[in-house]
């Protein structure tokens, strides 16, 4: 097949509404600047001071990813942030699995290494995970078994923003942005001659060892250097039951794979891994970093250099029908980086600050054969770079704007190379402006976003694809929030956002083992599109707080997976497909204190979140997570913290084509943190109990759910030191 001809953007009404709407804010700042001044109230809503003020500022209650720093409780969309103590006791060696019990998000659960996020029922290309802000630049897009080349070890704090804000990272960020920040560029001069932390853990699970430590040291004169590194190192983790589903498990007796007795399922023949132990989920992860900065007062200029390395299996897929190869791949990932990041404070004009980040990496993961030989490889080199200015805050507007660049290099070869060599290339212009008038906050943002993908032929079909696809998408958001009490808000935000495909959506030809079956992409594909409408309504007050989230999703031309009922190399074909799909759900979550009682503090806590999405043609669109709840209390003192939780999820019987079911489950989990010399010293301790009861779970979202089960009971041990 041949492609020559590029689509080309038509500013039809829903654009020109969109832009007309954003300019008209900029117009009321604008005017709002000459005439509000003096009503302009000022609740330290916004702080402009540098935009990861790691030493000062550890407040959970303040969203740093964007310049433009903003009161959580201010935002115009769902945001969660995760720091210090509550950061400590949900790290995991996946970010996926650390972020799995925020409201809203769910894991791909492809085993404890290899896990992304989920948000709201979106997942790989419409989720941006960042470093520091900028891209991870690595191969995790391109399948569930990828692990991503973030290290929550490391993790200073993780941010999770959707709404207006996921603007300024990507029009591919439909879903959301995940932002890791773990300081590698140091970007304010520490007190102390050097500033140390480090954090060491065991899991019982899977016999998991790790430890991590991060050094800033003061070397006069404005210069600071970082230095950091981890180890993680675990065997197969256990798991409650069996391996396979009670479908696969009956398939394979069908089958005579499995011998039955009269009264139980048993477990196959000789092979006794298959209950209690999931296979090929061992792992060993190093990284090493180090950082130089440059910090005055009119700014600051740092790079640094990191180096991971990894090896990690992919849960074992056993064979349930004769003739089935049982896939156990394990992989070798590396990946060099090289971070860079300046700004300017100027004394005074229009724009108060100049930042621009800069990060390039070479990422190469190699797939192995139980015998160690390389069966397929995975090549990836990257860059990406933003320029931002920050408005300088004139009565009640503020705003950022910006451009940003991103550039992709990668192929894939050996056995299982279902994708031709290709290339993207991505340039956006963006901007966020907001206006605060009293009790009403308006915030705008607008993105556009030219995007050239391009493909080589495969070398044994010439006639794949020959040419370049270009996409011009426009994206647009505006919201505006009440607070009609002190500390309580009301508000909504419209977006309409676009999305170019991916190069794995265009091109994919081939099968790929990761995730079971034969992919099929459509170099056809136009932008997919989205209408979101979302509600918040969030507050706090002395001894309660409360947060809903609202949001429904229109897609025009959605990108997903069709399963198509044929088998190809001995796997099921799916054809990426579009058609218009409709997504709404909510996330909600509570506290409230019971009672004090001298030094402690008893809070009960709860939340739950639900999504729900329907494709035209198709019906229920596929792995989306069904309803959870979740919920316990929380006593705590300025020596000792104790949690205990329960977590139910429904049974997903609403499911896609070619998907099976999954059972509910209900988890019990505990902890206990303890501080020597309190809540402000630097040693705390935590002991976490989950899965007390050892029940068998499933994650719908998970690629792999059938094959591989949750973990079973596991007990963590944790110490963090920070001096």
């Amino acid at each position: 097949m041949v492609i020559t001809g590029s689509p080309v953007f038509k500013h039809n009404l829903s654009h020109r509404c969109l832009l007309a709407a954003w300019l008209v804010v900029i117009a009321s700042g604008a005017k709002a600047q000459d005439h509000q001044d003096g009503a302009t109230r000022d609740t330290g809503t916004i702080d402009h001071s540098s935009a990861q003020d790691t030493y000062h500022n550890k407040s959970d209650e303040i969203v740093v990813t964007a310049l433009l720093r903003t009161e959580r409780i201010d935002s115009l969309s769902s945001v969660a942030v995760l720091t210090g103590q509550e950061l400590t006791a949900v790290l995991r060696p996946s970010i996926g699995d650390t972020l799995s019990h925020v409201p809203g998000i769910s894991s791909t659960s492809f085993g404890p290494t290899a896990s992304r996020p989920v948000l709201r029922g979106l997942q790989g290309e419409r989720v941006r995970l960042l470093t520091n802000g900028i891209g991870s630049i690595d191969v995790s897009n391109t399948s569930a078994d990828h692990a991503p080349v973030i290290n929550p070890l490391l993790a200073e704090r993780i941010e999770v923003l959707r709404g207006p804000q996921a603007l300024l990272f990507g029009s591919s960020a439909t879903g959301g942005v995940v932002n890791v920040v773990d300081g590698r560029i140091p970007n304010a001069i520490p007190d102390e001659v050097v500033h140390l932390s480090a954090l060491a853990g065991y899991a019982t699970a899977a016999q998991e060892r790790n430890a991590s430590a991060a050094a800033d040291i003061n070397l006069g004169d404005g210069f600071v250097a970082h230095f950091d590194g981890s180890y993680l190192k675990s065997r197969d983790v256990r798991i409650a039951g069996f391996a396979l589903a009670p479908a696969l498990r009956l398939e394979a007796i069908a089958s005579s794979l499995l011998l039955a007795p009269a009264n139980s399922v048993a477990d196959f023949a000789g092979n006794a891994a298959a209950q209690g132990v999931l296979r090929n989920t061992a792992a060993r992860t190093w990284t090493a970093a180090g950082g130089l900065a440059y910090i005055n007062d009119g700014g600051s200029l740092g790079v640094a250099y990191s180096q991971f390395d990894s090896l990690y299996g992919v849960p074992i897929r056993l064979a349930t029908r004769p003739g089935q190869s049982e896939e156990a791949p394990r992989l070798q990932q590396h990946q060099n980086r090289v971070d860079a990041r300046a700004e300017i404070k100027p004394n005074s004009g229009p724009v108060e600050l100049i930042a621009f980040r800069f990060g390039y990496a070479n990422y190469v993961h190699a797939e192995l054969e139980p015998d160690g030989a390389v069966a397929t490889t995975f090549f990836n080199k990257g860059m990406e770079g933003r320029l931002e200015l920050r408005q300088a805050k004139s009565g009640a507007w503020s705003g950022i704007s910006g451009i940003q660049f991103v550039r992709r290099d990668f192929d894939v070869q050996g056995d299982e190379a279902f994708l031709p060599r290709n290339s993207t290339s991505q340039f956006g212009l963006f901007s966020k402006q907001q206006i605060d008038i009293g009790a009403l906050r308006f915030e705008s943002g607008a993105r556009w976003e030219h995007a050239l993908i391009s493909a080589a032929p495969y070398q044994d079909q010439t006639q794949f694809f020959i040419g370049d696809r270009t996409f011009d998408a426009w994206s647009g958001a505006f919201g505006t929030s009440y607070e009609f009490a002190p500390e309580w808000r009301l508000g909504v935000n419209l977006s309409r956002t676009e999305r170019a495909p991916a190069a794995e959506e265009l091109f994919a030809s081939g099968p790929h083992a990761g995730t079971a079956s034969y992919e099929i992409g459509d170099t056809l594909l136009g932008k997919e599109s989205a209408w979101s409408l979302e509600a918040i309504f969030r507050g706090k007050a002395p001894g309660y707080s409360f947060e809903l989230s609202a949001f429904h999703s229109w897609f025009g031309n959605f990108i997903y997976e069709q399963g198509m009922g044929a088998v190809i190399d001995g796997l099921p074909v799916f054809q990426i497909s579009q058609a218009d799909a409709r997504l709404y759900g909510f996330e909600v979550e509570a506290k409230a204190t019971v009672f004090r009682v001298d030094r402690w503090t008893l809070e009960a806590e709860g939340m739950a979140d639900y999504v729900h999405a329907t494709i035209a043609g198709a019906g229920a669109a596929p792995r989306i997570p069904p309803l959870r709840m979740q919920g316990g209390l929380y006593l705590f003192s300025s020596h000792m913290d104790l949690r205990g939780e329960i977590e139910h999820s429904i049974a997903q019987k609403r499911i896609a084509r070619f998907e099976t079911p999954t059972p509910a489950y209900t988890m019990v989990n505990c902890e206990i943190g303890w501080r020597p010399w309190g809540r402000d010293r630097p040693l705390s301790l935590l002991v976490s109990a989950n899965n007390i009861l050892n029940v068998a779970a499933r994650r719908h979202a998970s690629f792999a759910k059938d094959y591989a089960p949750l973990a079973g009971r596991d007990i963590r041990f944790s110490a963090r030191l920070t001096l």
